[in-house]
């Protein structure tokens, strides 16, 4: 085993309270779109709009099933949203916080998943504003309708069209700073800090944080370890090695 890759586990043995922050890197290796590929020349205002969804429900479940659905439904989850599951079951990860809208934490059986940006398990109708809390609703191959009064759904967050997205925003990151502040060793994983500032700021006096990931990113100078090499490998290493 490398020496970073000890080093990683003994901080995990180490730990009383362990969390971990994921980007859309453990997502995009696996499948996921980015969703700009996706929207194309349409502009993303418009798309997140009511009235474009009232308008045309199909066309936006078709970016959404292009961006997301697939890599979630169709391909799954990656081998380090497993990995980050078995670590959670093994007691050795208290949580998760992530960027990531996919719900593959979820799926993948991590039960303590902070989704900062919200995601398709928090949605509403674009008519009544009825919530609902499934990601499943999205996974019957046509755009999901809402069961009081049959208008189309969308997830929360990106609802421009109501106040509600703007909370969810607000509940989301404040969760996972609570969650943050807790922690004895953060594990940054696939990400480039997007919106760190905002949660990373709650870390405790002696809190280590490890890196890992291929690239150079902000957090290089503040990581107590950076681990240069996929994540896949390093987790196994720890669960297996």
């Amino acid at each position: 085993m490398k020496d970073e890759y000890k080093k990683l586990k003994e901080y995990l043995d180490q730990s009383g309270k362990t969390v971990a922050v994921t980007g859309a890197g453990i997502s995009y290796l696996y499948g996921m779109r980015r969703l700009k590929q996706s929207v194309g020349r349409m502009n993303a205002g418009r798309l997140f709009s009511a009235s474009y969804i009232r308008k045309s429900p199909e066309k936006f479940y078709a970016v959404m099933k292009d961006a997301f659905l697939d890599a979630t439904f169709v391909k799954g989850p990656s081998t380090v949203h497993k990995q980050l599951a078995e670590l959670e079951r093994q007691g050795k990860l208290f949580g998760i916080v992530t960027q990531n809208l996919d719900c593959l934490h979820t799926i993948a059986g991590s039960g303590n998943v902070i989704e900062f940006q919200g995601s398709f398990r928090d949605n509403i109708c674009i008519d009544c504003g009825t919530r609902s809390y499934d990601y499943q609703v999205w996974n019957q191959g046509h755009m999901p309708r809402c069961e009081k009064c049959g208008a189309p759904i969308m997830p929360t967050v990106f609802c421009r069209d109501s106040s509600a997205s703007a909370a969810v925003a607000r509940e989301s990151m404040q969760k996972a700073a609570d969650l943050i502040s807790q922690a004895d060793l953060v594990l940054v994983i696939g990400t480039t800090g997007f919106r760190s500032e905002e949660y990373l700021s709650r870390m405790k006096a002696g809190t280590k944080l490890v890196q890992i990931n291929p690239s150079a990113t902000q957090f290089d100078q503040i990581a107590s370890l950076n681990i240069r090499a996929d994540a896949a490998e390093a987790l196994d290493a720890v669960l297996n090695g």
